[in-house]
C-alpha cells in the first residue's frame, strides 16, 4: 500500500504487482500524473483508476483509460465510505479477480507446451476460437450498428468509432457500455469526437437518426421500440440484467426485434456474460454478430461468452473490427 502518487512511482518496481488500484486524488502526487510513471516503471502491470461520480473525475478517469490503465471504479465519498461499502468491495473485488483472470490465461497462453510427463491444463473458459461455431454474416446491408461493452470498453469503443467514422451517417449507432451516471454522457462526447458525428446520452422517446450515436444513461437500461413509422429510444429503470444496468441483452433484444437480418451487434472486452444472449437473438433473427477476440480484449469474458453461445460470424482483433463493420456498412457481404 502506497500513500500517494510518488511513492507509487517510487516503488511500484521493486513490488511488481499484477494489478495496482490508483486513485485519482492522492497528496504528493495524483494519480495521472503517476499513471504514465507507474506504466513506464511497471511493465505489465494493470492499473484500475479509482475516483468519486463527479464530472471532473469521470473526464479524468476516461484519459486515463486512453493512457493504459485498464478499468475504473466509481468510489464512495471518503474513506470511510470506501471501507464500510459492501457494494464497493464486491465490485472491486469481481474486478480484481476478472482482470487477473484474463492475465493469467494470455501467459498460460504464451507458455511452450508442457513435458509429456507434466500434469494436464485445465480447461479453458471458453472454447478456443478453432473450435467456435461461426456463423455466415446477414446478405443484407446493416440499417443499424450496436455495440455492448464493459471493462476496457471505453478504449475499445474510440478505436472502433473511429474506424468505422466514416459509414456512421448511414445509419444510427446504439451503444450500451456497463458505465455509471455521469460517466455515461462524457463517453458519448469522446466517442462524438472519435466518430466526428453527433453523439450523446439517450433520452427516452427519441427517434433514432442515422449520423448519431446514441450511450446508454448510467443507471439506467436502453432498448429501441416501434413507434409508428419511426424508430425509438426506449429509456427505463428496471431490475438489473446480468448484474448490470444499463445492460447490453435489453438493447440487442430490441434490435434483434426490430431490424432482423439488417442488424449488425459488435461485443467488445468485458467481464461477465452481459450482451451473449441477445447476440443469439440478433444471429437467430438473421443479423450479424462481430466478437472482439481473446487476445486484444482486456477481460474475454462478454466477448467470449458471445462466441460460445454460438452467434458471432467473426471473432476479430481489436484492430480488424472497424474495418470490418465499415465494409459491412457500405454493403460488402463477404
Amino acid at each position: 500500500k502506497f500513500s500517494n502518487g510518488k511513492q507509487a512511482v517510487d516503488g511500484v518496481a521493486a513490488c511488481a504487482p499484477d494489478i495496482l488500484i490508483l486513485d485519482i486524488e492522492m497528496p504528493v502526487m495524483d494519480g495521472m500524473t503517476a499513471l504514465p510513471q507507474i506504466l513506464r516503471n511497471c511493465a505489465g502491470v494493470k492499473v484500475i483508476m479509482a475516483s468519486t461520480l463527479t464530472r471532473r473525475n469521470a473526464e479524468i478517469s476516461l484519459k486515463a483509460l486512453s493512457l493504459g490503465a485498464v478499468d475504473y471504479i466509481p468510489k464512495p465519498e471518503g474513506n470511510s465510505g470506501v471501507t464500510r461499502s459492501a457494494t464497493f468491495r464486491e465490485e472491486l473485488i469481481n474486478k480484481i479477480k476478472a482482470v487477473g483472470e484474463s492475465a493469467r490465461r494470455r501467459r498460460a497462453a504464451s507458455v511452450p507446451p508442457p513435458a509429456a510427463h507434466a500434469a494436464p491444463a485445465p480447461a479453458p473458459a471458453h472454447a478456443p476460437v478453432a473450435e467456435i461455431q461461426l456463423r455466415p454474416f446477414s446478405q443484407v446491408t446493416p440499417r443499424i450498428l450496436a455495440i455492448g461493452s464493459s471493462t476496457g470498453g471505453p478504449k475499445a469503443l474510440s478505436q472502433v468509432i473511429h474506424d468505422v467514422a466514416g459509414f456512421i451517417p448511414n445509419v444510427p449507432v446504439v451503444i450500451t457500455q456497463h458505465m455509471p451516471p455521469t460517466f455515461t454522457s462524457i463517453l458519448a462526447e469522446h466517442l462524438g469526437r472519435d466518430g466526428n458525428c453527433d453523439a450523446k446520452e439517450a433520452e427516452n422517446g427519441e427517434p433514432l437518426l442515422p449520423g448519431r450515436i446514441y450511450v446508454a444513461p448510467g443507471g439506467f437500461h436502453m432498448a429501441l421500440a416501434r413507434n409508428g413509422d419511426l424508430n425509438t429510444i426506449r429509456i427505463y429503470d428496471g431490475p438489473e440484467v446480468n448484474f448490470c444496468k444499463p445492460a447490453v441483452d435489453p438493447l440487442f433484444m430490441s434490435v434483434a426485434e426490430i431490424y432482423g437480418p439488417a442488424a449488425l451487434g459488435v461485443v467488445l472486452t468485458g467481464m461477465g456474460h452481459d450482451g451473449a444472449q441477445g447476440a443469439r437473438r440478433i444471429a437467430d433473427t438473421g443479423g450479424s454478430i462481430i466478437a472482439q477476440d481473446e487476445a486484444t480484449s482486456v477481460v474475454w469474458g462478454m466477448p467470449g461468452a458471445t462466441a460460445a453461445a454460438g452467434a458471432c460470424a467473426a471473432v476479430l482483433p481489436l484492430d480488424k473490427i472497424g474495418p470490418k463493420v465499415a465494409e459491412l456498412l457500405k454493403g460488402d457481404h463477404a
